[in-house]
C-alpha cells in the first residue's frame, strides 16, 4: 500500500520538475536569440569596434593609435565588443522570455503594469547608453586631452582597457537612467510616499555627486555630466510616480504628510 503522504507530494513534484524543464527552455531560447544575433554580426565585428572607439579616436592627436598589449586581444576584444551589441539587441526577446515564465504567477494588475515597465525600463537603459556614447564620451576624452597636451604626454590606451572603461560607463549611464523606473515603483507599491520622495531630494542630490565623483574621471565637468542627469532623472521619477499613483492617492499622502 502507497504511502498516503507520498501522494500528496507526487504532484508538486511534477510541477517542480515541469517549472524546471520550462526555465531550461526559456534558457535556451533566450540564448538562442543573443547567439543567433551574435553570429549574424561576426562578420562585422572589426567594424563594430571601430564605431565604439569613434569617440576616442576623434580626440587623440595626429596619427595617434590605440594599442594591444595582449597577443589574443585584437581577436577577443572586437568578439566581445559584437556579443555585447547581440545581447542588446535580443535584449526584448530575453525579456519576453523571463516575461512568459513568470507570467502565470502574476495577478491581472500586475501583468498590466510589468509590461510597461520593462519596456520602459529597456528604452531608458538604451537612452543612457546612447547619452554616454555620444555627450560624455567625446567630452571626458576631449577633457582628458587638454590635460595631457602640456604634459608632452602621447595619449594613448589598450583596447582591452578601453573596453573596460566604455563599459562601465555605459553599465553606470545606463543604470542612472532606470531611476525614474525605481522611484515610479517605490511609490506604486508604497514603499516611500510622494512627500517622503520630496523630503529625501537634498539626500539625493548629495548621493548623485558622490555616485559621479566615484564612476566618472577625476574632473568636476565629467562628474557633472552624471550627476546632474541623476537628479533631473529623479525629478522626473516623481513627476510620473504622480500619475501612477494617481491624484487621490496623492492627496491623501499629502495631507497624512502634514
Amino acid at each position: 500500500m502507497s504511502d498516503p503522504q507520498q501522494n500528496k507530494d507526487e504532484p508538486v513534484e511534477e510541477t517542480f520538475i515541469s517549472h524546471l524543464v520550462e526555465l531550461r527552455d526559456r534558457i535556451i531560447r533566450a540564448g538562442a536569440a543573443v547567439i543567433v544575433v551574435f553570429i549574424s554580426l561576426v562578420y562585422w565585428a572589426p567594424d563594430i569596434f571601430k564605431l565604439l572607439a569613434r569617440p576616442l579616436m576623434q580626440n587623440l592627436p595626429r596619427d595617434g593609435k590605440m594599442i594591444v598589449t595582449d597577443v589574443t586581444g585584437s581577436f577577443f576584444v572586437p568578439m566581445k565588443v559584437t556579443m555585447l551589441v547581440a545581447f542588446v539587441i535580443a535584449l526584448p526577446i530575453v525579456l519576453y522570455q523571463i516575461w512568459a515564465f513568470v507570467a502565470p504567477g502574476l495577478y491581472q494588475h500586475e501583468k498590466k503594469l510589468v509590461g510597461p515597465l520593462v519596456f520602459s525600463s529597456y528604452t531608458l537603459f538604451l537612452c543612457g547608453m546612447a547619452f554616454a556614447y555620444f555627450i560624455v564620451f567625446p567630452t571626458i576624452f576631449r577633457v582628458m586631452a587638454h590635460y595631457n597636451a602640456p604634459l608632452g604626454a602621447e595619449m594613448t590606451t589598450d583596447i582591452d582597457n578601453y573596453l573596460s572603461f566604455v563599459l562601465t560607463m555605459f553599465i553606470a549611464f545606463g543604470v542612472t537612467f532606470e531611476v525614474p523606473i525605481v522611484v515610479v515603483l517605490l511609490a506604486r507599491m508604497g514603499v516611500v510616499s510622494i512627500p517622503k520622495l520630496k523630503q529625501i531630494r537634498p539626500y539625493v542630490i548629495v548621493g548623485a555627486f558622490v555616485i559621479s565623483a566615484v564612476v566618472t574621471p577625476p574632473d568636476v565637468f565629467s562628474q557633472l555630466i552624471l550627476a546632474i542627469p541623476l537628479v533631473i532623472l529623479y525629478e522626473a521619477g516623481i513627476i510620473a510616480a504622480r500619475f501612477v499613483v494617481g491624484k487621490e492617492a496623492v492627496k491623501s499622502e499629502e495631507a497624512a504628510a502634514e
